[in-house]
């Protein structure tokens, strides 16, 4: 297998329904990878199962920097490496904003309270939000929270961030600070595999984009040549829906 986060024949199925028919395929260090799609296309189920938050089928096989993601230790190292922010933030809500960023370095890697401190305020200051550190999550804005979340996830030094759709439960006023942090995020050399309905974020972020359809993947390539002028009819009917809407 190659690249740093490997896949080959990928599966995945809830009971007759396969979410996932057999995907392959390779993300290069600090490539950053966009993969759209209409809603049900496996999008979410392909980025949860790179570090098997949702277990696939038997004969599939994904790698992250040459570690197999099967359970046991194997997947606790993986699952150290690959930060993931999700559609919700899912902060903890009786703990500050700096407690919510210092709790993973603290429990997993053991690191000392006055260092994972100072690391969650560097971090908070990244996204833009040292100002809230003392702050509870509920007295944020959906925005806000987004960002601590990130700013959570990179508080493990991730080589990989997984981003499922992390604006849409956003009011369409906040998505573009979320965005920006995901925009000097990609600029730092970290890998990431993003979904997302956010064409233009897509076209001006990605190095590569993939169109996902009925669990397989359709179409993949530059963002110019898959946003602009894409070869297959179904990626050619999204976009003219997504693009036009």
């Amino acid at each position: 297998m190659s690249g740093f986060v490997s896949i080959r024949g990928l599966r995945k199925s809830y009971g007759t329904f396969e979410a996932l028919c057999g995907i392959d395929l390779d993300v290069a260090r600090g490539e950053v990878v966009c993969v759209i799609g209409p809603s049900g296309s496996g999008k979410s189920t392909l980025i949860r199962c790179i570090n098997r938050l949702e277990p696939f089928d038997a004969g599939g096989e994904i790698r992250v920097d040459g570690t197999p993601v099967v359970p046991g230790r194997a997947l606790a190292k993986v699952r150290a490496e690959v930060g993931m922010v999700f559609q919700s933030f899912n902060l903890f809500p009786h703990l500050t904003v700096r407690r919510n960023v210092m709790l993973a370095p603290r429990r997993v890697r053991g690191t000392k309270v006055a260092e994972a401190a100072a690391q969650a305020d560097r971090l908070l200051a990244r996204v833009g939000i040292a100002e809230q550190a003392e702050k509870y999550p509920g007295q944020l804005s959906g925005g806000q929270q987004q960002r601590v979340a990130i700013a959570r996830a990179l508080a493990m030094e991730p080589q990989v961030m997984l981003f499922d759709e992390p604006t849409s439960a956003l009011d369409p006023e906040m998505v573009g600070e979320v965005l920006d942090v995901m925009r000097d995020l990609a600029g730092t050399g970290v890998t990431m595999i993003v979904v997302t309905h956010e064409m233009g974020f897509a076209r001006q972020v990605a190095d590569r984009v993939i169109f996902m359809d009925a669990g397989r993947i359709v179409e993949a390539g530059p963002p110019e040549a898959v946003l602009s002028t894409p070869e297959h009819p179904r990626t050619r009917d999204f976009l003219g829906a997504v693009l036009n809407d």
